[in-house]
């Protein structure tokens, strides 16, 4: 293969390679490593970077018309087929291979036979400059493409893309909690270190069925039993600890995160299960409308402070108050209509006004006193007036709901006249109010009222005709 100033052996042993490597290419179907081969490719990250540096500083010099060292050449070739050849085999252990990994190994070996041709072409004297600076034009570019794909591999698919907020603002109001929840906190702490292209400890955290599947340790996941679950079990570690995950130098999770895979576990780890199909005193609820508004909790940080014996105090039989998330001083409160009204169940709220941002009242006989009490909850985001009695009257109480966010009053009484005060809502994004003299209003004209609002006016009657007359089930007669 030489005639030029190298050693016979040295350009023996670069043509013994590059064959050796060619070879491996065309029968890697056939070929099944002994371990102590297979092991030699965790060398691969060891040596990759020698022939990065050698074969872009060979061909640059050569680009700019200078004569390149036969030495640097070699060592250049020699470590491109090394590290090829080690890619191989760490590869080989990768089953099945993801398309970044099918890329980076065939452009890596494109490298490598691309440098024993120049090297060939250069130890021979072939006075093919085209060819030649071709040659270093390709690898340039070939190398800058091999290396990208292997960052990928490393640091996920999107390492160079620039830093977005996808924690935030984009989870549903009713989110699904593997989809929307779970897997999102996988997605950002685990996955890029278990998919196809790098699966660290034979692991796969891309689906459900790949947690129960499990790796090297058996299933990440038992349904039903978040401490037997070896995923929890990682998490849970000492950050000290070698088996703690993430690893050193990788942001652990949250505890609110952490919380959120036990009780998911815990619930079966469906892939079904929504926010609201929760009880109320489902602890993932909290967890989960933390994680979904974390600006909130710090909204709500400047909240009076409530104790937790007041909270005890004010739930009872048919009035529920909790804290939102956590140790958050935002309540929700819900009250159920009792077989005879008291509207203390209302007034006695009055202490906790500032705090309360959900209320539902719904299909209880309020009266204007009741709805006085409302009014005074002026950072409430949710409220839920449907199937009352309130007329535009009541509903004139509710001038200060700056904050509100979702108004359901739907089989209520009111009407147009109380437009001024919902166009006051500047937040309100969501209007319940089918079966009401408002919703009778034409379409437009809300429209134009109220631009920005989602206005729910229920099932078109005319679909409910369609409905009821090809319906196959007798209606019955009372």
């Amino acid at each position: 293969m030489a005639k030029g100033s190298s050693p016979k052996w040295v350009s023996q042993v670069i043509l013994g390679l590059t064959v050796f490597l060619i070879f491996l290419l065309i029968f890697e179907s056939f070929i099944a490593l002994p371990n102590l081969v297979a092991w030699l490719g965790r060398l691969h990250p060891l040596v990759l970077h020698f022939p990065i540096v050698l074969l872009l500083m060979a061909a640059l010099i050569g680009l700019f018309k200078n004569k390149v060292p036969d030495l640097l050449l070699a060592i250049a070739t020699f470590s491109a087929l090394v590290t090829a050849i080690t890619g191989f085999f760490l590869g080989a252990e990768v089953d099945p291979k993801g398309d970044l990994i099918f890329w980076h190994q065939w452009m890596g070996a494109g490298v490598a036979v691309l440098a024993a041709v120049w090297y060939w072409v250069s130890v021979n004297y072939l006075q093919q400059v085209y060819l030649v600076k071709s040659i270093q034009v390709i690898l340039i570019i070939l190398i800058g493409f091999t290396g990208h794909y292997g960052g990928m591999i490393t640091h996920g698919e999107d390492f160079l893309a620039l830093p977005q907020n996808t924690k935030l603002g984009e989870i549903p109001d009713n989110p699904l909690l593997y989809k929307d929840i779970v897997h999102r906190v996988l997605d950002i702490n685990c996955i890029g270190c278990h998919n196809p292209n790098k699966k660290k400890g034979e692991l796969l955290m891309t689906g459900i069925a790949e947690l129960l599947v499990g790796g090297e340790n058996g299933p990440a996941i038992v349904r039903g039993e978040p401490a037997n679950s070896e995923l929890v079990k990682r998490l849970r570690l000492p950050l000290k600890s070698e088996d703690h995950m993430p690893p050193e130098g990788k942001k652990p999770l949250s505890e609110n995160e952490i919380q959120i895979m036990e009780r998911w576990i815990a619930l079966g780890a469906s892939d079904t299960l929504r926010l609201n199909h929760l009880d109320n005193d489902e602890p993932l609820q909290d967890l989960v409308k933390e994680m979904m508004a974390p600006e909130k909790m710090d909204k709500w940080k400047s909240f009076p402070i409530v104790a937790d014996s007041t909270l005890q105090n004010l739930n009872g039989d048919y009035r529920t108050v909790k804290r939102i998330a956590g140790n958050s001083q935002a309540l929700s409160v819900s009250i159920f209509s009792p077989p005879k009204y008291d509207p203390n169940l209302i007034l006695s709220l009055k202490r906790v006004t500032s705090n309360i941002v959900e209320l539902d009242l719904s299909g209880l006989p309020l009266g204007e006193k009741e709805m006085e009490i409302v009014g005074m909850c002026t950072n409430l985001e949710w409220l839920e007036l449907d199937r009352t009695n309130i007329t535009d009257r009541e509903f004139a109480k509710l001038g200060a709901l700056s904050n509100l966010l979702v108004l359901k009053a739907y089989a209520t009484k009111i009407t147009e006249a109380s437009l001024p005060i919902l166009k006051n809502y500047n937040h309100l994004h969501s209007l319940y109010l089918w079966d009401t003299p408002l919703s009778e209003t034409k379409n437009s004209s809300l429209k134009d009222a109220l631009p920005n609002v989602r206005i729910d006016r229920g099932i078109d009657p005319e679909l409910i005709t369609i409905f009821a007359e090809k319906d196959s089930i007798e209606e019955v007669k009372e």
